[in-house]
């Protein structure tokens, strides 16, 4: 149990840590790039799509079906109201442009 909570707090000092660059504005019909924001604000807790939290929800599709994610909106709604573990990305932390991309390149990406 003391394990997770370390896991857990070292992910959160990960995420406060890149939080700034979530600041960042993006230009009007900027593209944003998925892999880049992925790994910026999810890579920490999901190293290659994986959970260092909760191993049985990783980003696969698999594992993302079993769990009601089936599109990037669903994803978005876990990033913006997550379970037990994970960091909340409220809109002012990762604008949904962000949200989106980071969305559209974890379908295309973890199968």
């Amino acid at each position: 149990m003391m394990k997770k909570g370390l896991i857990a707090s070292i992910c959160m000092l990960a995420v406060c840590s890149f939080a700034t660059a979530g600041f960042a504005d993006t230009k009007k019909g900027e593209k944003i790039d998925g892999a880049k924001e992925f790994k910026e604000h999810c890579a920490v807790c999901h190293p290659g799509g994986g959970n260092i939290v909760n191993p049985k929800k990783t980003l696969s599709k698999k594992d993302r079906e079993a769990n009601g994610i089936k599109t990037a909106k669903d994803l978005i709604k876990n990033m913006r109201n997550p379970g037990p573990g994970m960091n909340k990305f409220d809109e002012k932390t990762l604008p949904e442009k962000e949200a989106k991309a980071i969305a559209e390149y974890i379908l295309k990406t973890f199968k």
